[in-house]
């Protein structure tokens, strides 16, 4: 949904005006107008040091000068330092005397770190006097005054992570006061960073030295760029070539505060508001690894039902049922795939939460339409914001109160503006929270048997600022006019610290007071805790509810999409990257934002298709759905105040969707398979190509293309009026999807400028993969249950390769994604062609399920094979194929698009396919022919 900072006269210039209107009126935003100095603390001393019964060590810091910079420096800190993985090493730093704020334990799962006070005084344990601590991947080294740390790899030397601070360092030393942490490490200039999210990137996915890097989560438009947006991931990758050997790494600050991330090129600072220093440190050593390694730790991405890899269709502005059964039909009538039909806030009554309206969506028509798309195999999926109405005869407020659930301010309820006018705000640190969230759900799933649901505005988003009351003798809101304009009566607070901390953020790309238009940071949640530390972990918390709550309904596989994130969400929720606009340069942005996504665990991730404002152009709308068509959510999503931009409204529109997302639904299996790989693995679904070639450097800051698993490539256009593309194509043979004939190949990699007409985007599959395909279809559920196919592809004329692939088949809506229930089968594909023998089978894996749906292949297609003779002797586990067999071989000769390199061999290349096979997907089989024996 849109937001008051989200609107197209809500731009950078737009939101300034507001700010002087507010100082106009009196609001005092306590700008930071001086630059601070660069160094700010003189550093600690470390004073002792030892070892933990758990095999770590704890040390013990001292500051070496005061200073009242930011307020007054901690003297005493403790220090724990643990290899907690082989290839996981955590560096924990707080106040030695006092519990500090951290991400709640019970929410991120985590070892405890030692009790405090253990290194006060004469250390009882022994002492270290070495000054390295070795695990098995990572070296953890110290100096000791000024305290510095750095991270090593043990393979190879190489520093990871250095905190000392030398004199011609743009940064100073360690930095630990009650509302400014500081940190910092040297970086070599060749280290290409990736993360720090969520922000809008315009220089694409590496990080850019010198934009700003601020992490608060804030409802500022996806226009904005280089600003904090609706998530707070402090977790970067370092991607290095070292002698032409990549490794990678990231590094995770599990902080919940506020922060600004400045990276030099050849340093990275960071500056917090408060919490600790929790670093995790993960060795890799490929970018694949790396994100195995941090989603075994913070939560493997949520398993995906099936029908949630189809397209989706969403806008602000269904006025009643009858539009929405149009826009189905529509679909059905231009024969444009859609899975699910979604609801902004237009069912609700009077915009409340968990309540239809009785006029535009009646429930016995919106329960007849619901049985009509559920029978057909669609879903419905409807918005809740966490706002919930001040009104005393909506029950889902009565109980709220009855089970006091709100976050408080001042012993009260905070008061908010949200779009049904006041509301107060659940705090979901709250267990009885929880419990009455799961309660509201479970009553409204009777009242509306939805298939999933939408959390927005919940980074928390809220019309006005400061303390309100509900104004006397006039109408909040109006019923006229901007709903997000504030209409309570509500003065600015700033007499608390927590209100008007000492270092100002750079919130929302202005310096704005950390509780603008969102919950006042002096705020307080259960058990006391203030919003000004938990603050970003609002939608994370919701998300987690939420999770709860959906799969406690029906036993089904829970489908959530949330605005806000944080790290760990992708275990419970998908994502989608915000109020983005209608316009080109949004478009090329988006691929960054859902590949950094993939980064943060949350591989569930897509851009509002063609754009939530204004207007796109039919052009911009041909090229967005072909990029869109293989996002990993896909959803066309539009604005209030726009055109209506379904991709029926233009016929070329519809012609580049039913080309776009008819490849997207032949792909739907391997699609659901990378969502198995994303769940056991973290490995994300949409992939940079460097995570498939981290050798190749050319690729370290492309931004244009993207990877679907490790081995299908998407080159689209990006760019008004164009009608071709350059793509690189890293070092090997590419086979285009959409016609199998054309290869790219290249020993060294290359840019190849691709066709790219209107209604074409270029998608290519790499060597060495088997790639399984169905038949597609206009729903998944029907094109699920369609014959397969294989692509197997081999090195372009090899006359020795391998190919590999696999498929993961399960009962989709079960909670649990994984093998070994009954309900699931795991194929394993493998090709190989020797001296021109070439055979494909399957080494099958709980077969039952499979065999249980009846799936089968119907057609096995090869590509790259040595043309210059006649394939011959085809065998089907072991049996001669007969010339009156069904079974039928066809030779297709294949091109190269662009000369080959100098010095390749020019030899001819063809593709066999053999159709009218009946090879079971349950069972194993074995195909296997001869090449080259002339007739």
């Amino acid at each position: 949904m849109v937001s008051p900072t989200s609107l197209p006269s809500s731009n950078l210039l737009s939101l300034v005006l507001v700010l002087v209107l507010f100082a106009a009126a009196g609001v005092n935003f306590a700008f930071s107008t001086s630059i601070p100095p660069t160094k700010i603390g003189n550093g600690y001393r470390l004073i002792s040091i030892g070892n933990t019964p758990d095999g770590g060590i704890l040390g013990h810091l001292q500051v070496i000068k005061k200073n009242q910079i930011y307020g007054p420096d901690i003297p005493q800190l403790q220090l724990f330092v643990k290899h907690e993985a082989p290839d996981r090493l955590r560096v924990h730093i707080t106040d030695a005397e006092k519990q500090r704020w951290e991400v709640p334990y019970d929410l991120l799962p985590r070892e405890q770190p030692p009790k405090l006070k253990q290194t006060i005084g004469k250390s009882r344990k022994s002492a270290i006097t070495a000054l390295e601590y070795s695990g098995p991947e990572l070296i953890f080294s110290y100096t000791k005054e000024p305290f510095g740390f750095a991270v090593k790899r043990k393979s190879n030397g190489q520093t990871l992570f250095n905190s000392s601070s030398d004199a011609s360092d743009p940064f100073g030393n360690l930095v630990f006061k009650d509302q400014y942490l500081e940190i910092s490490t040297k970086l070599p200039k060749d280290a290409s960073l990736y993360g720090l999210g969520e922000n809008s990137q315009p220089h694409g996915i590496k990080l850019y030295p010198n934009d700003p890097y601020t992490l608060y989560t804030t409802d500022v438009s996806a226009i904005n760029l280089n600003t904090d947006l609706y998530g707070s991931h402090p977790v970067y990758m370092d991607l290095r070539n070292d002698g032409g050997r990549p490794y990678a790494h990231a590094v995770l600050l599990l902080n919940s505060n506020g922060m600004d991330v400045f990276y030099r090129g050849t340093s990275l600072t960071y500056k917090v508001i408060g919490g600790v220093f929790d670093f995790y440190f993960f060795a890799g050593p490929t970018p694949l690894s790396v994100v195995d390694q941090y989603t075994s730790f913070v939560g493997r991405p949520a398993p995906m039902p099936y029908w949630s890899l189809g397209f989706h269709q969403c806008r602000w502005g269904y006025h009643n049922l009858s539009v929405i059964e149009d826009v189905v039909e529509n679909y059905k009538k231009a024969r444009i795939p859609l899975d699910v039909i979604w609801n902004d806030d237009d069912h609700m009554d009077g915009k409340k939460d968990f309540t239809l309206n009785p006029a535009n969506y009646p429930r016995p028509k919106l329960l007849a339409f619901l049985d009509k798309i559920h029978s057909i195999g669609m879903k419905y999926i409807v918005i809740i914001d966490p706002g919930i109405a001040v009104n005393s005869s909506y029950g889902v407020y009565q109980r709220a109160i009855a089970n006091d659930v709100f976050i408080k301010y001042e012993g009260e309820p905070f008061l908010a503006q949200v779009w049904p006018g006041a509301v107060n705000f659940p705090d979901f640190l709250n267990p009885k929270t929880v419990s009455w969230w799961g309660d509201e759900i479970h009553r409204f799933h009777e009242l509306v048997p939805v298939d999933g649901l939408w959390i927005d505005m919940n980074e928390v988003s809220n019309f006005c600022s400061g303390k309100c009351k509900i104004p006397e003798g006039k109408q909040c809101p109006t019923g006229t006019g901007p709903g997000w304009i504030c209409c309570l009566d509500c003065k600015n607070i700033t007499k608390t610290r927590w209100d008007d901390p000492p270092y100002k953020i750079n919130a929302s790309g202005l310096q704005v007071p950390i509780g603008f238009k969102t919950i006042a940071t002096s705020a307080t949640h259960y058990n006391g805790i203030l919003e000004y530390d938990a603050h970003s972990l609002y939608g994370f918390s919701q998300s987690v509810a939420t999770h709860k709550a959906l799969q406690g309904l029906e036993g089904k596989r829970p489908f959530i999409l949330s605005r806000s994130t944080y790290v760990g969400s992708g275990k419970y929720a998908a994502h989608w990257t915000g109020d983005n606009k209608g316009t080109w340069e949004d478009l090329q942005i988006s691929i960054s934002t859902v590949l950094n996504f993939g980064i943060f665990g949350v591989p569930m991730v897509g851009s509002d298709i063609c754009g939530f404002y204004p207007a796109p152009t039919e052009e911009l709308c041909n090229r967005w759905i072909e990029v869109g068509a293989f996002y990993p959510f896909s959803r066309d999503h539009a604005n209030y105040y726009s055109p209506r931009q379904e991709l029926y409204q233009w016929e070329s529109v519809a012609e580049s969707a039913r080309n776009a997302l008819g490849m997207r639904y032949k792909l739907l299996p391997y699609l659901y398979t990378l969502n198995y790989e994303a769940h056991i693995s973290g490995a994300p679904i949409a992939r940079p190509l460097f995570f498939s070639f981290p050798s190749y450097t050319e690729c370290y800051g492309l931004s244009t293309q993207f990877l679907l698993g490790s081995s299908l490539m998407v080159s689209p256009v990006l760019e008004q009026g164009k009608s071709e593309v350059k793509a690189l194509f890293p070092p090997g043979s590419w086979y285009s999807l959409f016609n199998m004939t054309q290869i790219i190949a290249s020993k060294e990699g290359r840019y190849v400028t691709l066709d790219a007409p209107l209604n074409v985007v270029n998608v290519h599959l790499y060597q060495n993969t088997i790639l399984p395909m169905q038949q597609g279809g206009l729903i998944s559920k029907d094109a699920r249950m369609t014959p397969f196919s294989l692509v197997v592809t081999f090195p372009a004329g090899t006359t020795e390769g391998q190919a590999k692939g696999n498929l993961f088949l399960d009962e989709d809506e079960l909670p649990d994604m994984k093998l070994g229930n009954g309900y699931s089968t795991y194929i394993d594909f493998y090709g190989t062609i020797t001296k021109g023998n070439v055979k494909v089978w399957s080494e099958v894996q709980e077969s039952m399920f499979a065999l249980g749906r009846g799936w089968h292949i119907e057609k096995i297609s090869v590509l790259g094979l040595d043309g210059s003779g006649e394939a011959s002797s085809l065998e089907i586990d072991g049996n001669p194929v007969t010339g009156d067999s069904n079974i039928k071989m066809n030779i297709t000769e294949q091109k190269f698009q662009e000369e080959l390199d100098d010095g390749e061999d020019k030899k001819k290349i063809v593709m066999i396919e053999i159709k009218g096979l009946k090879l079971s997907v349950g069972k194993n089989f074995a195909i296997s022919w001869k090449m080259g024996n002339k007739i």
